[in-house]
């Protein structure tokens, strides 16, 4: 059954892209900057963390189900065959340094899918995996890598200092982003900063925010709760006040006795006025193009956090969108300024952790006990 969207899909091409002259020299003030927060943390820490998304509440295993019914629009790259493939999921919040999680700012959701066959992405050579790296707002705070490379400079000044400030403002934050949500709007600045509602993880949408190549089209991607016990945590309130880990304990909780499914969903690109390639802060309105679902994420009850977890999923992966298929190819500014940035920082913290950091190429060579 073909694709009942008007207009179609727009087809990938090349052209879509436009690389502006001084993108190599943003992507070296980039990873400059990422480094700066590296360092930083290293040296109160003692452990080479990450620059984003440093601080994990959830590493979970499970599975991708892709059906046997998608249409030819939705039956692209990994999706073009139905099966089922094992993956790990990497739950975080957005900061470099390790804050109290009263500090409320974004969620992360990472996930690597294992034993995906097909032309890789340079640099992604022999692997067997897919990454989609997701945050739970559908804009990127800024339209391209060099207004983030400026943005993430006041970041790295801020990283690891006044952890009691951090806390006092972002309380101060969540009621502004309150009163602005309340009249249809949102923020990304003021949750990025630690404005971000003090609600329960699991029943979040998480966003690629920046668009990738499905195959024949170009979409982005988003992660939707399905079932019944994490779409009833959408908006539910998880007061972490005197929990410093307080997320990553409600995550323990849920996990200890019940799993979890969600949609993994595309939404096309239609419209190149209103659905830009190369500005991730514009949201594409989904009245033009809903969100489609083309497979399942099913999270059996397990631990969802311990040393051996943190181990291989923090310290022995890392997550990139450019680990995978040529068909998945990352698209726009921010998008390749990650491709060599994600690199060095995982080269980072394996020197200083001491580890290799591989693909792996199947879930049984996890060690997760």
């Amino acid at each position: 059954m073909p694709l009942s969207l008007v207009p179609p899909p727009i087809r990938f091409d090349e052209s879509l892209e436009h690389v502006e002259p001084d993108e190599a020299e943003t992507a070296e003030q980039l990873i400059e900057t990422l480094t700066r927060i590296n360092q930083t943390t290293l040296e109160h820490e003692k452990h080479a963390h990450r620059s984003v998304h440093a601080k994990s509440h959830a590493l979970l295993t499970g599975e991708l189900i892709v059906p046997d019914d998608l249409p030819r629009e939705l039956a692209q790259g990994l999706f073009a065959r139905p099966g089922t493939y094992p993956l790990v999921m990497r739950m975080s919040t957005v900061p470099g340094d390790l804050l109290d999680d009263s500090v409320s700012t974004p969620r992360g959701m990472a996930l690597k899918i294992i034993g995906v066959e097909g032309e890789r992405l340079p640099g992604s050579d022999g692997d067997l995996t897919q990454d989609f790296v997701l945050v739970n707002g559908p804009v990127f705070s800024t339209p391209n890598a060099k207004r983030f490379s400026a943005s993430l400079k006041l970041v790295a000044a801020t990283t690891d200092r006044a952890e009691g400030a951090k806390k006092a403002l972002s309380a101060v934050l969540r009621g502004t982003e309150r009163v602005i949500e309340a009249f249809g709007g949102k923020s990304a600045t003021l949750l990025s900063l630690g404005g971000q509602p003090e609600t329960h993880p699991l029943g979040d949408t998480y966003y690629s925010q920046a668009p990738i190549r499905f195959g024949e089209y170009v979409v982005k991607v988003s992660v939707a709760p399905r079932s019944p016990n994490l779409t009833a945590l959408t908006d539910a309130e998880l007061n972490v006040n005197g929990k410093p880990n307080g997320l990553r304990e409600a995550m323990v909780n849920h996990f200890a006795e019940q799993g979890g499914e969600w949609d993994l969903r595309v939404q096309f690109c239609t419209d190149l006025d209103t659905m830009p390639i190369e500005d991730a802060s514009v949201r594409w309105p989904e009245e033009k193009s809903p969100y489609i679902d083309v497979a399942r994420i099913v999270v059996p009850p397990q631990p969802a956090w311990n040393a051996a977890r943190r181990a291989a999923i923090d310290d022995g992966m890392a997550f990139s969108p450019w680990h995978g298929l040529a068909a998945h190819r990352p698209l726009g500014s921010v998008m390749r300024a990650r491709r060599v940035a994600y690199k060095v920082m995982a080269k980072f913290r394996a020197h200083h952790n001491n580890v290799v950091i591989s693909e792996p190429r199947s879930i049984t060579e996890l060690d997760l006990t």
